[in-house]
């Protein structure tokens, strides 16, 4: 689906004006949408504006590195929005020129929705032009950022609380898929803070520098973020790091009751093996009380034996 948005010089709003009619005289800046195009329409990045070959190829192979590239008549950007529900990545790509913006994407895109019916919403135009939507657009796919970022540290705060008394197994395998989850948004949220730190360099934007206070406060929202993913990761990683310990300190305690158990029974273990051996004369064998009498020694040595390590604190 192609879409447009027309502003004229008499600070009138038009919407789907055929693209041919969008150089006509008296249009001050324009925005067209390339939403879930079909390969029909994409040609159409090639046979109506012209734009560079390498852009073009960029725009029809999914997720590039998001990236800033200068041409002889437009800039081009590659950014990445997140998918709230799978935080898959999904590529937003934008040719910047001289009195318009052309946005190319093949998922729909929340973010860039929300400028779109912003902009028709407006009554006044004056504030608004093809940097002033490239920042908006920005600016939203970031913002978006934080509740994502938000939802994972209170499903850490849940692991480490486990108010729900889950297994130690379930709540490591949680724990794994959380710190893959933050490891794909650091993927994602790292290349785009390089991405606006060149923009923000650049000395060929000049819509940028006018509005260099807002893009600047844009940065430091992926600052942010990005020191956020950081202190979760570390949080995961302290966290697993106790469950091993707790694991480990459980096997060492159950390991030292079963040394406790079989250290006991050592003794009692040789004397019956003792007079379980099969000679034809053993003198203990004919006396009355006999088996009374091993059966106490042998007591005495495991109430004894017990006490003993108690008393070393193996029990505490």
């Amino acid at each position: 689906m192609i879409r447009t948005i027309a502003i004229t010089e008499d600070q009138q709003l038009h919407t789907d004006l055929p693209l041919e009619n969008l150089s006509e005289e008296g249009i001050m800046w324009y925005w067209v949408d390339f939403s879930e195009p079909t390969p029909s329409e994409t040609q159409k990045l090639d046979t109506v504006f012209q734009f560079h070959p390498l852009a073009i190829e960029d725009c029809i192979h999914n997720l590039q590195r998001p990236k800033l590239d200068y041409y002889d008549e437009h800039t081009f950007f590659v950014m990445h929005a997140l998918n709230a529900k799978t935080l898959e990545k999904e590529e937003v790509d934008l040719f910047n020129g001289d009195g318009y913006i052309v946005t190319y994407h093949k998922h729909v895109c929340p973010e860039l929705e929300q400028v779109w019916n912003r902009l028709l919403r407006e009554r006044s135009f004056k504030s608004w032009d093809e940097f002033h939507v490239l920042h908006q657009i920005f600016d939203k796919v970031v913002d978006n950022y934080f509740p994502i970022v938000y939802a994972i540290e209170d499903h850490i705060n849940d692991i480490e609380d486990n108010t729900k008394e889950l297994s130690m197994e379930t709540l490591l395998e949680q724990l794994f898929d959380t710190r893959a989850d933050l490891l794909s948004m650091r993927q994602t949220v790292h290349p785009m803070r390089d991405l606006m730190y060149r923009i923000l360099s650049s000395h060929r934007l000049d819509g940028v520098r006018e509005r260099k206070e807002y893009f600047s406060d844009i940065y430091d929202h992926l600052l942010k973020v990005s020191e956020l993913i950081e202190s979760n990761r570390e949080m995961t990683q302290d966290i697993r790091d106790s469950y091993m310990s707790l694991n480990s300190h459980e096997t060492n305690r159950t390991m030292q009751i079963l040394t406790v158990i079989s250290t006991i029974f050592m003794p009692l273990t040789f004397i019956v093996g003792v007079y379980g051996m099969n000679f034809a004369y053993m003198p203990e064998l004919d006396e009355k009380y006999a088996y009374f009498v091993v059966l106490a020694i042998m007591f005495v040595i495991a109430i004894i034996m017990f006490l003993w390590f108690k008393r070393k604190g193996w029990f505490d």
